[in-house]
């Protein structure tokens, strides 16, 4: 393909992705089931706006690179289930279709040791963008399970991660800052996995990066060392018109500090922003399990069933989901569960009539009502 070729294809599409604004952004959002969470949502969707206009000022009005605002790369951090990758996936697989992947980081290691090389993250981003090249470099990459790969043998670590496996600490670290500094990186021409054969060169300059993860006990480990971050990132939490936290270059120093928990400075540097979310409380998790309640109705409405759920076994699942630590993330495994057994019964049958999921003696039970 012909150079400009490339930059007419390139433009053409950046030209179809819609740029709302990100209170348009937000409220979109929430019509597509989000709930909870504001000042997180308002950071996400302000940084995936600044994504979108970057790359059309770039493709549609040719604003040479170094002129252009940084990529808005980020950190969600949060408890299991409060909505940080979904949030991703409703922004860039839903409003603006760009190309995404969410990527589990336990599962790479540092080249030559067994497990996936952290290049192959772009060869999967290609993969999402119908294995063009020229798309997958305007695409967005998720690093979840970030905190997991902190240097494996710093003395400092988050609770909960108390492996001593090397495979997955600094020399994926260190694999990681080639792609989120801004480079061309080599990837296999056929996006295969064996690092033979052709090879084809892919630019991360435009491709924006959000690292996710719990980063279970941080909290205590930045009050131990008395780092200005936490008080600032509280501070930053108590106002509700406000967008969650955001980096000044004098906090960034703070975050600097990251690598007494086993994170290198020049890749923790690489990141502008750092947005915490907030455990879901019971009321928001009572608007999540409606959305969910309505999907599993559906489904039984097709069988011939009306499905009501009454509120106190909604709250009994809440309580479980609360217990569990599960947040938004369980309600859908507890919900199938109190439901295997009466489908498992009456789907495929032609049946009709009703099911109702009550409380009995604390315990969740079904009743069935057929139609005669």
């Amino acid at each position: 393909m012909r150079r400009g070729e490339k930059v007419y294809y390139v433009k053409d599409f950046i030209q179809t992705v819609p740029l709302p604004s990100p209170k348009k952004i937000y409220s979109e959002l929430e019509k597509l089931g989000y709930r909870g969470q504001p000042l997180a949502r308002k950071a996400v969707s302000l940084a995936s706006y600044r994504h979108v206009k970057r790359l059309k000022l770039l493709h549609t009005k040719n604003m040479p690179r170094t002129v252009l605002p940084p990529r808005p790369n980020t950190i969600l951090m949060g408890p299991t289930g409060c909505g940080k990758t979904y949030l991703i996936e409703l922004l860039f697989g839903e409003i603006f279709k760009l190309p995404y992947v969410i990527i589990d980081m336990t599962k790479f290691t540092e080249s030559g040791y067994v497990g996936d090389d952290v290049v192959n993250i772009l060869v999967q981003l290609v993969y999402a963008a119908n294995e063009s090249i020229d798309i997958a470099e305007c695409g967005v990459i998720v690093l979840d399970e970030f905190d997991k790969i902190a240097g494996a043998y710093s003395s400092a670590r988050f609770a909960g991660q108390g492996t001593t496996k090397d495979v997955s600490g600094y020399g994926v670290q260190r694999e990681l800052l080639k792609i989120l500094e801004g480079t061309d990186v080599q990837i296999p021409l056929d996006f295969g996995f064996s690092s033979r054969g052709p090879r084809a060169l892919i630019s991360t300059r435009d491709i924006t990066f959000f690292s996710v993860g719990a980063f279970s006990g941080i909290r205590s480990l930045l009050e131990k060392r008395n780092l200005g971050f936490m008080q600032k990132l509280e501070e930053g939490r108590g106002d509700e018109d406000s967008i969650a936290y955001s980096m000044t270059e004098d906090e960034a120093d703070d975050i600097s500090k990251f690598h007494m928990f086993g994170f290198l400075p020049e890749l923790i540097s690489r990141f502008n922003r750092i947005v915490p979310f907030s455990p879901l409380n019971k009321n928001t998790l009572m608007e999540i399990i409606h959305i969910k309640t309505r999907n599993y109705q559906r489904e039984f409405e097709e069988e011939g069933f009306q499905l009501r759920i009454e509120p106190g076994v909604a709250e009994f699942i809440i309580d479980e989901a609360v217990r569990r630590q599960t947040g938004a993330r369980g309600l859908d495994v507890i919900i199938s569960r109190h439901l295997e057994e009466v489908a498992f019964e009456n789907f495929g049958k032609g049946d009709e009539g009703e099911i109702i999921l009550a409380m009995d003696s604390g315990k969740v039970s079904h009743i069935l009502k057929k139609r005669a």
